[in-house]
């Protein structure tokens, strides 16, 4: 397992619902904002749907409250949500362009999305937002440094990212030391408290690190105490 490329400076991640950063790769956020690196967040739907018994109309703005909250935490500022129906986000091309546009709107050298294989591990399936809006980001990359396939937005100036890391992956081409800022990544995760309270009577901050623990645990073939792993995509 390599390093995953460290010679950028403005970052984008690009996840379905608040809290899927939290869980896979807000410490190599905090990593990379410690360093001095620009990295901002672009929600797709502000996971509206995610509290049993919470309407969403209460629901997305709390959530919104929270990923805002967690994202501070890390050294993260700029955080937009598209607005897309939370659990009904179809992989699109009305999505691409959209994303496509956001990407020529911040200009990242590096691009981060969440898993979005069919699933999380064998029995497991993985959610439909997220197999729609990584997909649908993995082909906006590569939109928007075209001029052709989206003239709507003409105006943005085409700009073409170097890299896509895809985080919450089980075995990863890359990784990124996270030793040092793993009780950031706890703290951004225990941000989202009104939505870890509905999935647990545990406790949590315990919740948070449980999570913490696995997703960035010692990696086979990195030489790092606690790493976070991600799949490297390369553009031109």
């Amino acid at each position: 397992m390599e390093q995953l490329p460290e010679d950028w400076q403005r970052g984008l991640v690009i996840v379905a619902h608040p809290d899927d950063i939290e869980y896979g790769c807000a410490a190599a956020v905090a990593r990379w904002t410690a360093q001095g690196k620009d990295v901002r967040y672009l929600l797709v739907t502000s996971g509206e749907a995610g509290i049993a018994g919470l309407p969403p109309a209460e629901c997305g703005p709390l959530r919104e409250d929270e990923e805002r909250a967690s994202a501070k935490v890390v050294g993260v500022s700029a955080v937009e949500f598209l607005g897309y129906p939370d659990g009904r986000v179809v992989e699109s091309l009305e999505l691409r362009r959209d994303l496509a546009a956001a990407i020529r709107r911040h200009q990242p050298e590096l691009v981060v999305l969440f898993n979005f294989g069919d699933i999380w591990a064998r029995g497991y399936a993985n959610s439909a937002d997220h197999r729609a809006v990584g997909r649908a980001a993995l082909d906006a990359v590569s939109d928007a440094g075209n001029e052709w396939i989206f003239p709507e937005i003409a105006d943005l100036p085409r700009h073409s990212p170097r890299w896509a890391a895809v985080a919450g992956v089980a075995d990863g081409s890359h990784a990124v030391d996270v030793s040092d800022h793993i009780e950031q990544a706890v703290e951004s995760l225990t941000c989202h408290h009104r939505y870890l309270a509905a999935l647990s009577d545990e406790p949590v901050a315990d919740q948070a690190r449980a999570v913490l623990e696995m997703t960035s645990g010692p990696k086979e073939g990195f030489a790092a105490a606690r790493a976070v792993a991600f799949e490297l995509y390369h553009f031109g």
